[in-house]
């Protein structure tokens, strides 16, 4: 196995060189077209991976699929263990999202240029995949030895569920992280931008730039963020190499997503009750797992990754439904205030 993930780790590796070192090497504002197109291959990428999943755990490559997965108590094939990534995929995708919308304020906030946002969140999610790796990894040690720590991650799924839905805006607004209020007092920052360097000489002193600033404040998101992530997938598989590849193929698409999505905020008015209800449905399957196993059957895996596509596929039209009203309600005003200023002009 330890072949599968040198082999997985090098092509992250080549990845990520040939983004930043050719594909992105001159700062520049990446256009909405660009973004979506980068979303697609990353997303055609990971499916394509996800193929490689189902070939590597049906031949049992390297060893892969023979060690009983803690979630369910069974072997993975080839067709489970490519659900389980899919699956994985998708939840810690869709649960990235919110995570957009949080960085959206912080670059807002910290007024970060759009030509140099790519380059803090290629670091940043660079030191996600790293810091998601050890918490993998200890995660998967833990559970394997104390199964009832899935019980553990189940109501804490569902704590962070209700939290979500009861948090209010003020929550997100970056003037109030204390780890960026720490940052500034204790660290020695210029007040200006010195182009793509986190790090600049002043005056024979070595600060560091807004960059750096932003870069902290991406990383530290994404720890909290993680924190809600990682156990979630531990409802689906305990398999080390699943839980990983998932997690960091969904991290790699996460920089163009935001780019797609990061001015539409206010469009998707019905994203935290979706996620909220996506980490209950997880939370619950954790808690209840074998019962419900017993109850749906040996398809149990496909019928989760299912019911998440249609949590999210509800969410996402019923925030497009709700925006839409309210541009109609705006319309209707705009077009009575105009027929009262008319009349008011007539007479």
């Amino acid at each position: 196995m330890l072949w599968m993930w040198l082999g997985f780790l090098g092509l992250i590796g080549a990845l990520l060189a040939l983004d930043l070192g050719v594909l992105h090497r001159k700062a520049h504002a990446i256009s909405l077209k660009e973004a979506l197109a980068w979303s697609l291959g990353w997303i055609a990428l990971s499916l394509s991976f996800c193929g490689l999943i189902y070939f590597a755990y049906e031949g049992h490559w390297f060893g892969l699929g023979m060690a009983v997965d803690g979630a369910d108590g069974v072997l993975n094939d080839g067709k489970s263990a490519a659900l389980k990534f899919l699956t994985g995929y998708l939840v810690e995708k869709s649960l990235s999202v919110d995570n957009i919308f949080v960085i959206a304020l912080l670059f807002g906030s910290l007024a970060i240029p759009d030509r140099f946002q790519h380059r803090v969140l290629f670091w940043g999610i660079l030191g996600a995949m790293a810091f998601r790796g050890v918490m993998i990894a200890a995660g998967a040690a833990l559970v394997d030895r104390y199964q009832w720590l899935l019980y553990v991650f189940g109501g804490f799924l569902l704590f962070t569920a209700a939290r979500l839905l009861l948090a209010g805006k003020e929550s997100d607004e970056p003037g109030k992280n204390r780890v960026l209020k720490f940052a500034r007092k204790w660290l020695p920052f210029s007040a200006e931008l010195h182009g793509q360097r986190f790090i600049a000489r002043i005056n024979g002193r070595r600060l560091l730039t807004p960059l750096a600033l932003a870069l902290i404040a991406v990383e530290t998101t994404d720890v909290i963020f993680a924190v809600d992530s990682i156990p979630a997938i531990f409802a689906i598989t305990t398999d080390p190499f699943l839980v990983f590849t998932s997690n960091i193929f969904a991290l790699l698409g996460l920089r163009s997503l935001y780019f797609a999505l990061a001015g539409m905020m206010a469009t998707f008015a019905y994203l935290k009750v979706s996620l909220a209800a996506v980490l209950a449905l997880i939370g619950g399957k954790m808690l209840a797992g074998h019962w419900l196993e017993d109850m749906i059957g040996p398809k149990h895996n496909l019928w989760l990754l299912l019911a998440v596509v249609g949590i999210l596929a509800v969410g996402v039209i019923a925030s497009l439904v709700a925006r839409r009203r309210v541009r109609r309600a705006g319309a209707i005003n705009s077009g009575g205030e105009s027929s009262t200023h008319t009349a008011v002009d007539s007479a």
